[in-house]
């Protein structure tokens, strides 16, 4: 707001209100000239000069109230040899007086200024002085101040009187209006251009930055700067700056520091400056403006280097506390935008990190949301989704189930329970416990569905490894009662075996017995070694045998097997055939042992491919994957009942007639297996027959073999 700022010699202002036009035209013409003059500064000396006209005083002196602090400050006089700018604050007497002219809302007139108005008296160099309050209601607006040297008569506080303090009030009130609309077009313009630049950019900061220059231009200060309190870490952090040589961004302080103006500024109400001292001399001043929003402080703005004219500091502040009223309302819409913004990505990160698949449809059944896990389930992005029907994206028991719900009569009731249900659907592609419930708004008012399927796959695969762990497991326990009680009859029948082979030795070595009977006690002692190395088996299979461990050729192994057991194959038209890799790692074990285990799956092979009476092939081959070597039998008999597959490697389990089988042969091969720290499976091959798989560790740092 511009006022009417005289120099220290007012010595011209008699000539310019003279010139201006006579005296006794100036009441006739004034309402013209308060609506002619548009700039207070060309009105004023007018008014003062009128003033002196209808009064007949030798000076005049306006104050305008300064609502902050109670102070007058002088803007404009007539008849003085100079006006002084600091403000005028009443004392006592004096007070009580000027407030006695206020409340009469009339001219008062101090007769013995000296006495009663000393502080005025001297201001005006004059013996009496006549005060116009000027006042809207409650609203203080300034005082005229008329100073006589001789005391005047009492009618010059009459009707004319009140007519110089109406065109005074008048002339304010309208420059007041004026500038105040003056002020309104440069903030909207100001403003207009940060809201352009948050509304392209959404970046506080670029706005706040274009802010600092146009606000540096509008108050002519050497250097504007912005300010943003950080409530978490209790500091201010300067954002803009229109000098960015001087002010580096990430420059901080703290909230509470009370040497810092930003500081103090923020704890405010309204805008302050930071007055020159006496005598100085075109003082630049420090500005600061407090910026709070509705709940809490937002900041400050700081403007350094502020020049302003004697009597223009009130206009100043009003200028500034508008504009930190505006920038607050900004910052608080741009922070309140940035937390809801916040809080939305939050609130998808949440929802596109659920493992489950969550869909969310409207009334009309079309999707609204759809979380990442469920776009990649149907393979399209989320936005592909959207505005489609669900039930293209779900199979038709499940699409069924979804209508049948949204026809239930009972589906609009408050708080209903969701509904729950497994389903295997074909579109998503597996098996799901799908749980829909309705979607509810403010009002409990049902506005759609909300559909979660969560993958019950890795579920049954899980239930699948436990029973089979618990199948092993029961399979172990049955294997360790049976190891105790086959280790204690081995060990009852070793002794009287051994006794027989000493005795059937010696007879062989003595000749103590018939020619004729020789080949009768060979066949006695081969038959009794037999036992023999089956009760050693069995010693091991109980794990009472220490496995003499070596490296052994699998290759070596399963030739041996196919050797031994080729003729008898040919026998029975069944065709042998071996596929070996070239090069096999060597096994660290018992090669008496493995022989027993691969012997045993290829006499079970042939006894299935005989039981069909047709011609068959078994195959035997040996790879070596990684750090393991598998070896595969597979024949091309019935395969494996399904009732009978889980109980396969059980101890006396077997499906052959009364007196062909005892049931041990696949336990004790499970057995050796485990000891050699491997895995012993059997399945049904998909082009039919039973396929028995062993997998052993291979030797670590050990030659590899080159065989066929």
């Amino acid at each position: 707001m511009v006022r009417d700022t005289r120099s220290p010699s007012l010595t011209g202002l008699d000539s310019a209100a003279t010139s201006a036009g006579s005296a006794a035209a100036l009441p006739r013409d004034l309402v013209a000239l308060l609506v002619r003059e548009r700039r207070l500064v060309d009105l004023l000396p007018h008014l003062h000069q009128h003033a002196i006209d209808v009064t007949g005083g030798c000076c005049t002196l306006l104050f305008e109230h300064n609502p902050r602090n109670g102070a007058l400050l002088a803007t404009s006089g007539f008849g003085l040899d100079a006006l002084q700018a600091d403000p005028w604050v009443p004392a006592a007497g004096e007070s009580a007086f000027v407030a006695t002219a206020f409340g009469r809302a009339a001219p008062t007139l101090a007769v013995d200024a000296a006495r009663q108005l000393p502080g005025l008296a001297m201001r005006l160099s004059a013996t009496s002085v006549l005060l116009l309050p000027l006042a809207r209601g409650e609203e203080h607006i300034g005082l005229l101040a008329v100073g006589f040297r001789t005391p005047p008569a009492a009618a010059v506080a009459g009707a004319d009187a009140a007519q110089v303090l109406d065109a005074f009030l008048g002339a304010l009130e309208l420059s007041r209006l004026r500038q105040r609309e003056a002020l309104q077009r440069d903030l909207r313009e100001l403003l207009d251009e940060l809201a352009a630049i948050l509304a392209a950019t959404l970046n506080l900061t670029a706005g706040l930055d274009t802010f600092c220059h146009g606000a540096n231009r509008l108050f002519g200060a050497d250097r504007t700067s912005i300010w943003i309190h950080d409530r978490r870490a209790r500091q201010l952090l300067l954002r803009a700056s229109s000098d960015l040589e001087h002010a580096t961004r990430g420059v901080q302080v703290a909230a509470d520091d009370p040497l810092a103006p930003a500081a103090a500024a923020m704890r405010r109400v309204r805008a302050e400056m930071a007055m020159p001292g006496p005598g100085a001399e075109s003082p630049t001043l420090l500005v600061t403006v407090p910026l709070r929003g509705t709940r809490r402080a937002l900041g400050a703005i700081v403007f350094e280097g502020v020049r302003v004219e004697p009597g223009a500091e009130l206009d100043l502040l009003d200028r500034a506390d508008e504009l930190g009223r505006q920038l607050s309302s900004a910052i608080e819409n741009m922070q309140l935008l940035d937390d809801v913004m916040r809080s939305r990505r939050e609130l998808e990160n949440t929802f596109d990190s659920i493992a489950h698949l969550v869909a969310v449809s409207d009334r009309k059944g079309r999707v609204v949301h759809a979380n990442q896990a469920f776009a990649r389930r149907v393979g399209l992005s989320p936005d592909q989704m959207l505005d489609r029907s669900l039930t293209e994206f779900i199979g038709p028991q499940l699409a069924a189930w979804l209508s049948e719900l949204e026809a239930a009569p009972g589906g609009g009731r408050d708080d209903p329970a969701p509904a729950t249900r497994e389903v295997t659907d074909p579109v998503l592609k597996g098996p799901f416990m799908v749980t829909i419930t309705d979607l509810v708004d403010h009002e409990r008012l049902r506005i759609g569905s909300v559909l979660v399927a969560r993958d019950l796959t890795p579920q049954t695969r899980l239930e699948a490894e436990r029973e089979e762990l618990r199948r092993q497991l029961g399979q172990s326990e049955k294997l360790a009662a049976l190891g105790q009680f086959v280790a204690g009859i081995a060990h009852e029948l070793n002794n009287p075996l051994q006794g027989v082979l000493g005795h059937l030795e010696l007879l062989r070595v003595t000749g103590a017995f018939p020619r004729q009977l020789r080949r009768e006690v060979q066949t006695i002692y081969r038959e009794a070694d037999r036992a023999a190395k089956i009760v050693r088996n069995l010693l091991v299979f109980a794990g009472s045998r220490r496995l003499a461990r070596r490296p052994v050729s699998l290759n070596a192994v399963l030739a041996k097997v196919a050797a031994l057991r080729a003729e008898a194959c040919r026998a029975q038209n069944i065709e042998l055939v071996r596929h070996y890799v070239e090069k096999l790692p060597r096994v660290q074990s018992d090669p008496l042992l493995l022989h027993q285990v691969f012997l045993n799956m290829v006499m079970n092979a042939e006894h299935a491919i005989g039981s069909t009476g047709r011609a068959g092939r078994i195959e035997i081959t040996a790879a070596a994957p990684g750090d393991r070597i598998v070896a595969m039998v597979r024949d091309t008999g019935p395969g494996i009942a399904p009732d009978v597959l889980p109980h396969i490697f059980e101890p006396f389990y077997t499906t052959k007639e009364v007196g062909k089988g005892t049931g041990l042969g696949l336990a004790i091969a499970y057995g050796i297996v485990q000891e050699h720290g491997g895995h012993i499976t059997a399945a049904n091959h998909a082009e039919g027959g039973a396929v028995f798989t062993v997998e052993l560790p291979a030797q670590r740092g050990g030659r590899t073999e080159k065989r066929r």
